[in-house]
């Protein structure tokens, strides 16, 4: 059933367990016994990028898991979980939810996203789907599509949004999402505090994901650093 993920994490906290190539925490080893530090701190699941990252993680806790895979194809700006070679990879692991982009970006993949979410429906019935967005209008086509839940994951971070953060404007865009679509919504993206967290889950938010400031120390420092000049 579909449903008890989304049930563990309603009002709780999912951390994001990732580290690039070119970043120095950068090995599924690591990611795990990060995953496993967010466990103990009460976490209630885990977003992982890449297969190998995954199996290492389910491996070492009993959270779900949200999988990704980035990915970059060229003339796509796409590139969390673009296609359904994609998931058919994170598969091999089976996670609970695997995240897609589902931003109005450019595409390049032999899907375009209604396809790619009625190949996903129709291969594995039962895997929660949710959709990274950065505007409201496409929070509602997610929500048209049949997403389970979207992810405000992507706003600031896509051309159209440049320069926007979630917290602006008192959550103006988190509230505006959550106006616009009937399935949980889920905070993403520039949860720096526990105050801004617990402020997103007061306005309505499913759950928050939280990554760089937990599991980024480099980001962390840098925060220190700036603030200290």
């Amino acid at each position: 059933m579909k449903a008890p993920m989304l049930a563990q994490i309603k009002g709780k906290l999912v951390v994001s367990c990732q580290a690039l190539e070119n970043e120095p925490l950068h090995s599924p080893f690591i990611m795990s016994r990060m995953a496993l530090a967010a466990k103990e701190g009460g976490a209630a699941a885990i977003r992982a990028n890449s297969l190998i990252d995954v199996q290492q993680i389910m491996q070492t806790v009993n959270l779900p898991i949200i999988a990704i895979i980035k990915r970059d194809y060229p003339g796509s700006d796409v590139y969390i979980t673009a296609t359904l070679q994609e998931v058919d990879e994170l598969m091999v692991a089976n996670p609970a939810m695997i995240a897609l982009d589902a931003t109005f970006h450019q595409r390049s993949g032999d899907l375009q996203l209604p396809a790619l979410v009625a190949a996903i429906r129709q291969r594995y019935p039962q895997l929660l789907l949710m959709a990274d967005i950065a505007t409201v209008e496409e929070a509602r086509q997610a929500s048209q599509l049949g997403f389970d839940c979207v992810g405000t994951t992507l706003h600031g971070y896509t051309a159209e949004t440049q320069g926007c953060y979630l917290a602006a404007n008192e959550y103006r865009f988190l509230r505006d999402v959550l106006a616009a679509v009937n399935v949980p919504v889920i905070a993403e993206g520039n949860v720096e505090t526990p105050a801004m967290a617990a402020r997103c889950l007061a306005l309505g938010a499913h759950a928050v994901v939280v990554g760089g400031a937990i599991t980024r120390p480099q980001q962390i420092t840098r925060r220190f650093v700036d603030a200290m000049r």
